[in-house]
Parts: C-alpha cells; structure tokens; sequence
C-alpha cells in the first residue's frame, strides 16, 4: 500500500470525502493526465482541474509566467477550451483513476457561473465544483466578486440551486474580513471553503523599463505567502465548521502540518509542482510519519489541533 492510501490520511468532514488531505490547486496541474508519468493522479486525494469558463479562451498573452525571488508571478489568463469540451475531453480521461475531480468554474458574470453548473450537472461527471470568485465581475468595473459579500452571495445562491454537486468556494486574500466572505457564502449552500488565491504582483525590467509579464499584473504565489495564508485560514476557521482546504506557499510536508494546526482539513499545493512534480506523494509520506512520531491516529486530530487551544 503506497502512503497515499494510509487510511489514517483520509479526509471525512462534511462534505469533503477524501481518500488522504493532498489535492491539486486549479491552474498548477493541468488536467492531470499530462502529468501522469511523473505525478501519478492517484497520489491526490483530489485534483482540481485547470479553471474553465463557458466559452474557450485563448488566454494573456506572453510572457505569462516570470521567476521573482521567492516564487513566481503568472498570469494565464484561463487560457481553455471552454465547457462544451470539458466534460468529454478533460474530464472522462481522468475518471479511471481512483482520485476525486475537481471542476474550477470561473465568469465574468453571474450567469456565467450558473450556466457552466448547469452544463456539468447534467453531466454529473465531477465531485466537485469550485467556485473561483476572484473573477472580474464586468457589469461592477472589473472588482473581483469575492470582495463584495453580496456578490458572493448571489452567486452561491444561483449555482447551489442549479445542482446537488458538492461546493466549494476559492477566496481572494484581498479582503479585509474573510469571515464576513465566508458567513455570506455559508448562508446560501457552500459546503467548503478553499484559500488563498494569489496576490496580485507586478515585476519590472530594469533595462527595459517595462513590465516583464505580458499582461503587466499577475498573480504572486510561493513559500512567502504561506504565513499570510496561513493566517487567514486561522481567520477561516474562526469564522465557520466548514471543511477548509489551506495552500499558499506549500513546498513540504511540514508546510502542509501547519496549515492542518491551524484548522485546515485538506490542502492544496499550487506553485510547487513547477519544482518537485511528484511533490503529492512526498508530503503524504512526511504525514504519516508525523504521525506515527507524534502519535496521532487520524488526521482529524491534527486539523485545528492549535487552533482549539487557543479558541476553546
């Protein structure tokens, strides 16, 4: 039995089921079949798809991708072949492994969230819709929905009612109380709550004395924001019971033990997987012997271990 199947590593909260606490975060891993020679999918617990709109997109163009100290700044730009392709291509291909699929559904407005729920309900093809309202929301001049309570609001509400699929909601770090974001999320039918998304950054040359990323701003992400997002999952936590999935910066093991100390039931490495790709299987075996050294039995007893000590 390959570490990843221990069940002492399985997730049982809510509505998060989960075979062991490692998923893949949207947008780091593709669509997991192009990855499978050096990071087999069956070593997630959940692999979150790269994100999908309703109509393909061809992304922001070149560079996306530049090195700055500490991680990295991208900006893709959802670069995929939209939703009528989704299910058959992506989707089908990945169901004959033993790992749950997650779909990460993205939209400029509202509606476009519902109609792309509509499409994979009739599929009912993956375990797991994520929510990604870190979008610019058009009809408000371009404010992400995940700023604005009611925005967040809306759109649970409208997706929650187009499906039974569980949900799950990915959150800026660009809010000033993530707790009022989660309460609004939890009082229209989210079931789980993902964070953090990246930070926006720009990177400058200096001899060119131009932007180094095509699109000028990207999204930062690497092992500096894990502090910052750790912190906000501790915030998370005090907010709701919800199953929480943390990731922000995630490079080891160890990185991942914190983020279950401070309430989170799962996580995601992201950025990560550009260095070590079969980074999954690592932190799964660093886990379970954390826990033989420690002499926890279940995960449940690490997630929010520290957490309750000082909130209970």
């Amino acid at each position: 039995m390959h570490f990843s199947d221990d069940p002492r590593l399985r997730v049982d909260k809510g509505k998060l089921r989960l075979k062991n606490p490692v998923i893949s975060a949207s947008g780091t891993f593709g669509y997991g079949i192009e990855m499978q020679d050096i990071a087999h999918p069956e070593y997630y617990g959940a692999i979150a798809l790269k994100g999908i709109t309703v109509k393909p997109r061809a992304g922001n163009p070149p560079p996306r991708i530049v090195e700055v100290s500490g991680g990295i700044i991208n900006s893709v730009g959802l670069q995929n072949d939209g939703i009528y392709r989704f299910v058959e291509e992506k989707v089908m291909p990945l169901k004959r492994y033993r790992t749950a699929i997650i779909a990460n559904i993205n939209g400029t407005t509202a509606d476009d969230y519902f109609f792309i729920t509509d499409k994979l309900n009739e599929n009912a093809s993956v375990d797991y819709i994520e929510i990604n309202v870190s979008c610019p929301n058009v009809k408000e001049g371009g404010v992400a929905f995940g700023k604005n309570p009611k925005a967040v609001a809306h759109i649970v509400k409208g997706v929650r009612a187009k499906t039974n699929i569980p949900l799950m909601l990915k959150l800026t770090p660009q809010v000033t109380d993530i707790g009022e974001i989660i309460r609004a999320a939890q009082d229209n039918g989210i079931d789980i709550i993902s964070l953090i998304n990246t930070y926006p950054a720009i990177a400058i040359d200096i001899n060119t004395r131009k932007p180094l990323l095509g699109n000028i701003r990207g999204g930062f992400s690497g092992p500096p924001v894990k502090p910052m997002a750790i912190n906000l999952v501790w915030e998370a936590r005090s907010a709701t019971d919800l199953p929480i999935i943390g990731m922000g910066g995630i490079s080891s093991w160890q990185d991942a033990v914190e983020f279950l100390l401070a309430g989170a039931d799962a996580i995601a490495v992201g950025t990560w997987h550009f260095v070590e790709p079969d980074i999954a299987a690592k932190i799964n075996e660093g886990l379970c012997n954390y826990m033989d050294k420690e002499q926890f039995s279940t995960l449940a007893e690490i997630s929010g271990y520290t957490w309750r000590q000082y909130n209970e």
